[in-house]
């Protein structure tokens, strides 16, 4: 059984509330179970905003503008506690509860669907260009929301 160390952290102004941080979990943990991750690990998050994720793109990527999430994969094993290191991850409220918006299904789905993305990404998928890795990591991104949101989309927070 996976036994997560999740640490979530909010800047610039984020709010935090308990429903957003289940949400977030419930989405790390679904996406570890469907790759079989079964050991102990660690992931952080950070919530952040357009300003903030801006700043992250720009200095760690080299890319002058926001995005929605960004990952940054570690994959060490901890010496002390035996835990996976899996990274952390940059997730852009405003970026998710616009894209909610536009695609019609609100910030929460969004949120959910960042937050699988980004632990494919430190789990080692990509989808640097059309080719078969972006396909693979689509086709599990849709697995894994079928199984967080089996009757459809709700976007309650």
């Amino acid at each position: 059984m996976t036994r997560l160390r999740l640490r979530l952290r909010c800047e610039n102004g984020v709010k935090c509330p308990l429903s957003l941080r289940r949400r977030i979990r419930r989405a790390v943990m679904t996406t570890l179970r469907a790759e079989g991750v079964d050991g102990p690990c660690e992931i952080s998050v950070l919530l952040t905003d357009d300003g903030g994720i801006h700043a992250l793109n720009r200095d760690f990527r080299a890319v002058d503008r926001p995005t929605d999430v960004l990952s940054f994969p570690m994959g060490d094993v901890d010496p002390r506690t035996g835990r996976l290191l899996l990274g952390d991850m940059a997730l852009n409220v405003d970026r998710a509860a616009a894209q909610g918006a536009e695609f019609g299904h609100g910030a929460a789905h969004e949120i959910s669907y960042l937050t699988v993305h980004s632990v494919l990404h430190l789990l080692g998928y990509d989808h640097v260009d059309e080719g078969e890795m972006k396909r693979a990591m689509r086709a599990r991104e849709k697995h894994i929301m079928q199984i967080l949101e089996p009757n459809g989309i709700r976007t309650e927070e």
